[in-house]
Parts: C-alpha cells; sequence; structure tokens
C-alpha cells in the first residue's frame, strides 16, 4: 500500500522576515507517516516547515506555502492508495508578498488576504479508488464541523479533535480524538499519544 500524507503548517509571506501561519508543529501528522511506514507501508510524506526528523523508511518533501503543498499533492497524488491529509493549511495567503522587508512606516494597518486553496477539495476529483482521509482541528464540540468536512469532501474518514482539550491539540505528545465515518459511525478514542493514535488511524485503513 501507498500512503500520501501531509504534516506540519504552512507559511504564507508578507515580506521575507514576516509571515502568517498557525500553532501545528506536524507532530500527529509524522506520526501517522512513521506508524504507516512500520506498518510496511510505502510512504510519502509533504511536510510544512517544522522541526521534525524524517521518520525512517518515510520519503520526504519538503514545501513552505498552502500553493506549493498543493502542487506536491497533485504530483504525488497518482502514486498513492491512501490520501491522508493531515497538515493545518492555512486559510489565508497576503494577496502580494513583498520581496523585500516592509518598513512599519510604510505598512499600515490594512493586510489584504486572499483564500488559500482547500487542498483536499481541490483533488477530489482525482480521487478515483482510492481512499481520502482528513483531520479536523477544532475548539469546543469537534464532531459537527468534522461531520460537515466528512461530506462536504467526500472522505472516507475524518479525525476530530478540540485543540482546546488538555492533553490534546498542538504542541504535546498526546491527543483525544473522535473518528467519524461516512454511515454515520463514531469511535471516540481515550487519551492516547500521538503514535497511539496514528497507529489506531492505520489499522482502521485497509477496511474503509
Amino acid at each position: 500500500m501507498n500512503l500520501l500524507v501531509t504534516a506540519g503548517p504552512t507559511r504564507e509571506p508578507i515580506d521575507p522576515v514576516r509571515f502568517l501561519s498557525n500553532r501545528s508543529t506536524g507532530k500527529m501528522g509524522f506520526a501517522v507517516a512513521q506508524a504507516a511506514a512500520e506498518a510496511g507501508w510505502a510512504v510519502t510524506l509533504v511536510a510544512g516547515p517544522v522541526a521534525l526528523p524524517t521518520p525512517p523508511g518515510v520519503r520526504r518533501v519538503d514545501v513552505t506555502t498552502a500553493l506549493e503543498m498543493l502542487a506536491a499533492v497533485e504530483r504525488e497524488l497518482p502514486a498513492c492508495d491512501v490520501f491522508v491529509s493531515a497538515a493545518a493549511v492555512a486559510d489565508w495567503r497576503p494577496e502580494a508578498s513583498s520581496p523585500v522587508k516592509l518598513k512599519k512606516a510604510a505598512m499600515g494597518g490594512t493586510l489584504r488576504l486572499v483564500p488559500n486553496p482547500d487542498i483536499l477539495k481541490t483533488v477530489r476529483p482525482l480521487k478515483g479508488a482510492r481512499r481520502f482521509v482528513g483531520f479536523a482541528a477544532e475548539t469546543g464540540e469537534p464532531t459537527a464541523e468534522a461531520a460537515r468536512k466528512l461530506r462536504e469532501k467526500g472522505l472516507d474518514l475524518i479525525v476530530a479533535n478540540d485543540v482546546t482539550a488538555p492533553g490534546a491539540g498542538f504542541a504535546v505528545e498526546t491527543n483525544r480524538v473522535t473518528f467519524l465515518f461516512p454511515d454515520g459511525r463514531r469511535e471516540a478514542l481515550p487519551l492516547l499519544s500521538k503514535r497511539e493514535v496514528a497507529q489506531k488511524l492505520i489499522e482502521r485503513l485497509p477496511c474503509l
């Protein structure tokens, strides 16, 4: 089985010094890549800018922006059987990025933004027989929004979590997630290490 997984944030440059991003560290996506490689899968990891070592046996493609991540996914998707979109892609990017550092006095108080593409929605027409898995990092009760994304993006599974819950979310080694399936089934997992969550996810993929 061939797995394509995205991980980490994207950085959307304002100028060579400043950028828009989010708090993702890539730990969950890297754990998925590692678990799949340990299970004998051929794994390609498209990684945003993170400070994590490449898991053994994983082929890594480094990107920075959402557009670069989309291009990498479109390039790698034909060779994969399963696509796991675990990256926290920035929703917006500056309308224009300056090639030189902008002086504070000249910036003003307004930054014009344009939406980044939703990678899963963009590549949905290429899905075919492949299985697509998404992640929904929310605040509060995450399953309603996750169920919407599951339907809207035509996913085979979505992993939902509340990033404000103790021991879950960004920059920690554990997570508490719920798996949602298209037939309405939900599987809530207890607090586990991200590696254990990833292993449970990989175990379920052949059955989708």
